[in-house]
């Protein structure tokens, strides 16, 4: 059996010891945060799918990868199919992806590109650990990861 990689496995420790146990509400961004233009290392930058949990490797047919852009629209792709959706941002390092949006053509390994999606839409709080960006749902558990493109 495969172990987790180290920097998942100290991200994940670092978001629950912060996180105190406790489960957050999953309520909107304050109006402010939706208002101002989005920055930050998270913003502007392309981030490749790396990992689905803590150790799953999807193989798709394209690399699912995803960019928040300043104003807040996302866009990317889950490995078969273009999706655009909008991304909050706010305080310690929290982020709602919503109003997903994707062509749903034809694919192969639909239940993993749904996997992907789904990842995105659960995404609570993010960590970033040099190139590596990992997102953790409303209850502390790693959803995945991504790798900042070159």
């Amino acid at each position: 059996m495969r172990t987790a990689p180290r920097w998942l496995a100290i991200a994940a420790l670092a978001l629950l010891l912060g996180a105190c146990g406790s489960t957050p509400k999953q309520a909107p961004l304050d109006s402010a945060a939706r208002d101002a233009s989005l920055s930050g290392p998270v913003v502007e930058t392309r981030w490749n799918l790396l990992l689905v949990g803590t150790n799953e490797r999807l193989s798709l047919p394209e690399t699912p990868f995803f960019r928040i852009s300043e104003d807040g629209r996302v866009s990317g792709h889950d490995g078969c199919n273009r999706f655009t959706a909008r991304a909050e941002l706010g305080d310690n390092q929290r982020i709602a992806i919503s109003d997903i949006a994707t062509t749903r053509m034809a694919c192969p390994d639909s239940e993993s590109t749904e996997r992907v999606t789904a990842m995105l839409e659960n995404a609570y709080r993010y960590l970033i650990d040099h190139d590596r960006l990992v997102f953790f749902g409303p209850d502390s558990r790693v959803l995945g990861g991504w790798r900042r493109a070159n």
